[in-house]
């Protein structure tokens, strides 16, 4: 009995030891704030030598952070998102485009939002997602327990509530539209700090990715703002306001942090997802190359990260090669948190170099990058392999950036050793993920956690490019080939109602009919501010579930239903609107729910 009570006892003292322990851990782990812009270049910084912009909040923190100088992305921005996310190539996500569908973060795949909230931390996530607009691709799917967004790869983007600038939008607020008040980057730091505010008194660790989509195009900023860069022209002046603004709030946010005393744990990381789209005018850093380009111009960008506790502080560059790839695992390292079990990351835990490994210890890299942009991924497509001397594009030209940056000089032709090097290695990184590409992403109908399902023509698969923002859906872009189809998997057999719109529902806006222009916003003429034009339509059809049905479009008709059971699987849904003539016209939204969910 004694024994008994002693083992007991033990037992007891073991598992206060354990909650110990894990609270001690808990306690140890620091916060962390990603902030991750949108087609802000290398060159779009003045503490990288802009000689016009002005960056001094952007400027403080790269003095006062390790900076990666030779870290690379995608050259555009939803594949970028994937692989920071994840740990994985790009293709390896089946994000390797921002539209088509091929923007959807495979299910399969686990986030820093997942691994981070797993290990106790509050996770929200604020801004551009571009993973997914349905389930289970949103933000609230993988990992993230608060969420403020746009719709789509950018606010007007088709995704998006219909309507949406730049200034004073609606924007989903875990599920739930909301309108707000603003600048739609003020609204998301706006939301991240009240965020942290409610985390802070807690203990809890929060995880913050807040997540820009300036200074992505339309070129919108507030005045004050773009008011220094006028001289440049109304383009060039609101992509320099937005990255002034990202600037101020980026200010803002670390002031906030300083002044609630939790500047000293927070790992702080700002970067970007890809070159530069319009800053290359002015300054490229001597790059070649800017947004979507496989040189280097498409893809190094900032990446400057500031940990005061852990001493992440000395105004230090690192100048090995590094990868998005590689920044999970590293967090995952810096916070102490396990790693997710089953999964090998493609990227390497950067942190020997982040407090000062010499680059004669680390190991010759090869990384690769590439742009596809296509509905599948074509090898050597717009592609770079890359090593701390070398980069070898499209499997042909090679160019030694040591004493070459601007990747002038090829050199292909003397360095054949080096071209077969390369060119082996990317042999074996295809061949390994090739049997990936048929691993489809298909936007999920009748799943108990998304009863109504809204598709948009963002997420079409078609073998051109697909209507991307509002300004096409008012101008009926594309027509009479302007379709494409839905990748969609039915859950639950039963009746489906699949509603069909021109215009979507908060509109509610006659099928046949034009629209008037909307308000428009300082800069660039907004997407709202194009007259829609009148499509005659006399038809509409639907093909899913093996039937083909078609029904009339009447005067006045706003949307037009359809009714069918369908079997679980996975299928193609095909919407059009036809005229008179015989023009097609694909349905730019559709509304799918099942019938008994009334």
């Amino acid at each position: 009995m004694v024994l008994k009570s002693m083992r007991n006892n033990c037992s007891i003292l073991a598992g206060l030891c354990f909650a110990l322990a894990a609270l001690s851990l808990t306690a140890k782990q620091p916060n962390v704030v990603l902030v991750i812009t949108d087609d802000q270049g290398y060159g779009d910084l003045s503490c990288h030598g802009n000689p016009v912009l002005k960056t001094p909040h952007l400027d403080r923190l790269h003095s006062e952070s390790v900076r990666l100088t030779d870290y690379h992305v995608a050259p555009t921005c939803a594949p970028t998102r994937s692989a920071l996310l994840t740990g994985h190539w790009t293709n390896r996500t089946g994000v390797w485009h921002t539209i088509m569908g091929r923007s959807m973060l495979r299910a399969n795949e686990i986030t820093l939002g997942n691994i981070l909230g797993d290990a106790g931390y509050a996770t929200g996530m604020f801004g551009k997602w571009h993973l997914g607009d349905n389930y289970p691709y949103r933000p609230e799917d993988r990992g993230f327990q608060e969420v403020l967004r746009h719709g789509g790869g950018g606010v007007g983007q088709t995704p998006d509530y219909w309507d949406n600038a730049y200034f004073d939008g609606s924007y989903w607020h875990n599920g739930i539209l909301e309108p707000a008040k603003g600048f739609c980057t003020d609204v998301f730091f706006d939301y991240a700090i009240d965020f942290i505010d409610s985390k802070k008194d807690s203990g809890q660790p929060f995880f913050v990715y807040l997540c820009t989509n300036a200074p992505h195009g339309p070129m919108h900023a507030p005045e004050k703002s773009s008011e220094p860069y006028q001289h440049l022209g109304t383009q060039l002046a609101n992509f320099y306001g937005m990255i002034a603004n990202i600037d101020d709030n980026v200010g803002r946010l670390r002031r906030h942090l300083q002044e609630n005393g939790l500047a000293e744990d927070t790992i702080f990381i700002f970067t970007t997802d890809n070159g530069t789209s319009s800053g290359d005018k002015i300054f490229n850093n001597g790059m070649r190359g800017k947004k979507g380009s496989e040189y280097d111009g498409g893809h190094r960008v900032p990446f400057f990260i500031h940990w005061p506790k852990g001493g992440l502080v000395d105004g230090r560059d690192v100048s090995m090669i590094t990868s998005y790839v590689d920044i999970v695992p590293t967090l995952i390292e810096l916070c102490e948190v396990p790693s997710p079990k089953g999964v090998k990351f493609d990227g390497v835990s950067i942190r020997a170099l982040l407090f000062g490994r010499e680059a004669s210890d680390w190991p010759d890299r090869i990384l690769v990058t590439d742009s596809q942009r296509v509905r599948d991924p074509i090898k050597w497509r717009k592609s770079s392999v890359m090593t701390d001397q070398y980069r070898l594009i499209n499997g042909k030209e090679l160019y030694d950036v040591r004493v070459d940056p601007g990747q002038r000089k090829n050199i292909a032709s003397k360095n054949a050793d080096v071209v077969a090097r390369l060119r082996e290695f990317y042999e074996e990184w295809w061949a390994e993920l090739e049997p990936t590409f048929s691993q489809t992403t298909e936007i999920y109908l009748g799943h108990p956690k998304a009863r109504d399902v809204r598709l948009t023509c963002h997420d079409w698969i078609a073998d051109g490019s697909t209507p991307w923002n509002q300004r096409h859906i008012r101008n009926a872009e594309r027509r009479p080939n302007n379709t494409g189809f839905w990748a969609v998997k039915v859950i639950e057999p039963g009746d489906y109602e699949v509603e069909l719109r021109r215009w979507p529902r908060e509109v509610n806006h006659p099928i046949t009919a034009s629209l008037s222009a909307g308000e428009n916003v300082p800069g660039v003429q907004a997407f709202r501010a194009v007259p829609g034009k009148a499509f005659p339509a006399v038809s509409a059809s639907l093909v899913l579930g093996g039937q083909a049905l078609e029904k009339a479009v009447h005067t006045g008709d706003t949307a037009v239903t359809f009714r069918l059971p369908l079997r679980p699987g996975k299928d193609e849904l095909w919407a059009k609107f036809k005229d008179a003539e015989g023009n097609e016209m694909g349905a730019f939204y559709a509304y799918v729910r099942k019938a008994q969910d009334e």
